[in-house]
């Protein structure tokens, strides 16, 4: 965990920012919100796809590009906003859509509020809570949406899954919910893993930002994790058969020197047998440019090259990134790639090529870790290239939830 403000121009041959001093005193980090420690994460309440996360995913026919629309404005801002489309097999009906957030200030149970929308994400309405009744004395951040694309652990197939960061003054915890009514009610189901306080700061000892894949017969369960006395933060994740017990931790991105700090795993499914994971790798100047990793195995990630995304000019995304594959926009259909800190997207229709980054505008405001949900219909117009994105505030600001529909370019 960890963030800056400004995207900059960096260097494309080792990756380091140009210019950072200039920028440095102006950028509000997370580190320096959750460095205070407990008083800083009480103050601002805390509580931040079979495929890969935002794995196309099927729409009705006829869909379009709209938004944004809101989805929930909470009166202290909502952050971190997550949404799973429900599969249409079900009942229920087509284009039910679930949605989340981590707010800020809260006054109500705690957990994260689920809104629901039975229109493809045009209307919401306030529809359950992850925890039923909230936790005492515990703070939610970071949650993750995640329907079980298939049978699995003894759950049948469109169970939806809600992993989070529940946190105190003196821990942090990875926890995993599963509702079998297509989100109505929820039940704990495992901690994945447990950590220090949340203070995002080296030498500290917290676990962060929870991401969900189901790959072959095992749940992994990816995020950031400051236990490590070798590495200041490095990413890994952990796996599952039964969604009760965890196996070992498994790196998946560590730096070359204990100040580096990878954070905010998230991973998508590409062609050709790769999956790709995004990440913001932070800097002892306060950047947080985006990174990623191209790997056959999505348990395999750390032995895979990495790699600095950067638009055509050189310039660099910046803080809590996303990434999704749409089968739209060419023969190798397009990388997705979100940031905190610009409204544009980030594209590849080349297989995450490094000299292939463009910009695609984008109607859609900003936020920290903005979700896009890539999007089919049936018969002839599959692959129309119709996104869903979701999403709250940037870091430190308030704004409301808010979903929409664009089209890439």
């Amino acid at each position: 965990m960890g963030h800056g403000r400004n995207s900059q121009q960096i260097e494309p041959n080792d990756g380091q920012p140009a210019d950072g001093a200039a920028h440095r005193s102006a950028r509000l980090t997370r580190r320096a919100l959750l460095g205070t420690g407990s008083a800083a994460v009480a103050a601002l309440s805390l509580g931040a796809s079979g495929s890969a996360f935002a794995a196309p995913t099927s729409t009705s026919r006829g869909a379009g590009p709209f938004g944004p629309v809101t989805v929930a404005d909470p009166e202290s801002g909502g952050s971190y906003a997550r949404a799973v489309f429900l599969g249409a097999q079900r009942p229920g009906g087509r284009g039910a859509v679930l949605a989340t957030f981590q707010q800020f200030g809260s006054t109500g149970p705690g957990g994260f509020p689920i809104h629901r929308s039975t229109d493809g994400g045009r209307t919401w309405s306030p529809y359950s809570n992850v925890p039923v009744g909230g936790e005492a004395g515990r703070r939610w951040l970071q949650p993750h949406l995640y329907e079980l694309p298939r049978a699995f652990a003894g759950f049948p197939q469109g169970t939806v899954l809600c992993a989070a960061n529940s946190l105190d003054d003196t821990s942090t915890r990875m926890v995993v919910y599963a509702s079998v009514d297509r989100g109505l009610t929820w039940r704990y189901l495992s901690t994945v893993a447990e950590g220090g306080a949340p203070r995002a700061e080296n030498g500290n000892t917290p676990v962060w930002e929870p991401f969900l894949l189901l790959h072959h017969d095992r749940l992994v369960c990816y995020y950031s994790d400051q236990r490590d006395p070798g590495y200041g933060q490095k990413l890994a994740h952990q796996t599952s058969k039964d969604l009760r017990t965890w196996g070992p931790v498994v790196n998946d991105a560590r730096g070359t020197e204990y100040s580096l700090r990878p954070g905010m795993t998230t991973v998508a499914q590409l062609p050709r047998g790769l999956w790709i994971m995004t990440y913001e790798f932070g800097l002892p100047d306060g950047t947080y440019h985006v990174r990623y990793r191209l790997a056959h195995d999505p348990e395999s990630f750390d032995s895979a090259p990495e790699h600095a995304l950067l638009d055509q000019d050189g310039n660099a995304p910046n803080g809590a990134p996303t990434v999704s594959w749409s089968p739209a926009g060419g023969p190798l259909g397009t990388i997705v790639v979100t940031d905190n800190d610009n409204q544009d997207f980030f594209v590849n229709r080349a297989l995450g090529d490094p000299a292939e980054w463009t910009r695609l505008p984008s109607p859609m405001p900003r936020g920290y870790s903005r979700q896009t949900i890539p999007l089919t219909g049936p018969g002839p117009r599959d692959g129309q290239g119709l996104v869903f994105v979701i999403t709250g505030s940037p870091y430190a600001e308030r704004t409301p939830v808010r979903a929409g529909v664009i089209r890439l370019a």
